[in-house]
């Protein structure tokens, strides 16, 4: 009996090793997409481009990540798991080597392209892989484990880009992806066990989702939710500085104090799902929607700037645990296709709201982007509003 109970102490020892191994690579992969948003005044200045056209750096990123998350199962069905998402990791090491030492905007943006590839490919396998590496009663723990690097890098990697920026430069900062990199990549080798390629039981296509109603208006909602969110979020630092006219060192502080407000509301908001999913579906576009509003009137002020902002990250970061909750009950047997449409639809929105922001700040103004993004917030309070008629829900 104690020799039984010794080997599963080991066995569970080495599957948390596996679990926490890609929870790294995928605080690296979050980290490396957003941290161009605290360090786009710079990449501008130093590659002789308008802080829009260095925005694109996240729309490119993000088209390749979709593009890669709807292939990448049919491309890899006869290749292990594991060479697989360390495959993925290689790319992500190269593409912060690519970015460390681009010449010119064309590298820049090659180099965010293999890093779109890699996070596609990556957040497409990991749920799969984290149920086959934990025993069933487990897997929520392991899921958890996993998401717990995303919350980890969407709070660091604004506020540590912007402070690695004013100290080794927007280039340094971007270096520090390669050792993480490949110290994910070295972990993920030594603990991954073979994970051939399994027998698919169904088409497993995700798109094919949509042709259910409930499912294509919530995926409509998460669009614009994440559309608009992108809109205003992407370009914050160079409305921060012209605008409200903040030093790095207030920037930085501000950042990180909105990923803090958002760790705390993703507890918060979570303790309320039970009960009030569709509320707070709708709720949280809404009270962004106002948010951005507010920002273009007060933008100018450093203190009520500061606030919105910070109430900004509490709702914001809530928002993907939210629909990840609407997913699963409304799709509780295809679970593992929704997830993947979910990141497609999540990254393509990405793309859209940091592309057009970024045209829209080029070309009108700061407050063109805001307000777009502020137009889109309410569609998506509204699409959520449909998806709960469609749910036969009454909201509390």
């Amino acid at each position: 009996m104690e020799t039984t109970y010794d080997i599963r102490l080991v066995e569970d020892r080495a599957m948390r090793g596996a679990v926490l191994s890609m929870a790294l690579c995928v605080s690296v992969l979050i980290a490396s997409e957003f941290m161009p948003v605290s360090l786009l005044s710079p990449i501008a200045t130093d590659l002789g481009i308008t802080e829009g056209r260095a925005g694109q750096a996240i729309s490119i990123s993000g088209i390749f990540a979709v593009v890669t998350s709807l292939l990448v199962a049919g491309l890899t069905r006869r290749i292990d798991r594991r060479l697989v998402v360390t495959g993925f990791t290689v790319l992500l090491i190269a593409s912060g080597l690519a970015v460390t030492f681009a010449p010119n905007y064309a590298f820049l943006m090659a180099g965010r392209a293999l890093l779109g590839m890699a996070i596609g490919g990556f957040w497409s396998m990991s749920t799969a892989i984290v149920m086959r590496l934990v025993p069933e009663e487990q897997v929520p723990k392991g899921l958890a484990m996993l998401n717990a690097g995303n919350a980890v890098a969407a709070t660091i990697a604004a506020p540590l880009g912007s402070l690695l920026g004013a100290y080794v430069g927007w280039r340094g900062a971007f270096f520090l992806v390669v050792p993480l990199g490949f110290l994910a990549l070295v972990w993920q080798w030594l603990s991954l066990p073979p994970l051939p390629p399994r027998r698919r039981k169904g088409p497993g296509n995700s798109l094919a989702l949509l042709g259910r109603p409930p499912v294509a208006v919530g995926m409509a909602s998460v669009m614009m939710l994440f559309m608009g969110q992108f809109a205003l979020f992407t370009y914050l630092r160079p409305f921060l500085e012209r605008v409200t006219q903040v030093d790095v060192a207030t920037l930085s502080a501000i950042l990180l104090v909105m990923g803090l407000a958002g760790v705390g509301g993703t507890w918060c908001i979570g303790r309320l799902l039970r009960a009030r999913l569709f509320s707070i579906l709708i709720v949280i576009p809404l009270v962004m929607a106002v948010l951005a509003l507010a920002l273009i009137a007060l933008g100018a002020i450093p203190l009520p700037t500061a606030l919105l902002l910070i109430a900004w990250g509490f709702f914001g970061t809530a928002a993907p645990v939210v629909w990840g909750t609407w997913l699963s009950r409304t799709l509780p047997e295809d679970g593992e296709a929704g997830g993947g449409l979910q990141v497609a639809v999540i990254q393509l929105a990405i793309t859209g709201g940091a592309a057009i922001g970024g045209t829209l700040f080029d070309r009108v103004g700061w407050w063109g982007a805001f307000a777009f993004g502020a137009a889109l917030l309410c569609g998506s309070a509204l699409a959520a509003l449909a998806a709960s008629r469609m749910a036969g829900r009454s909201l509390p």
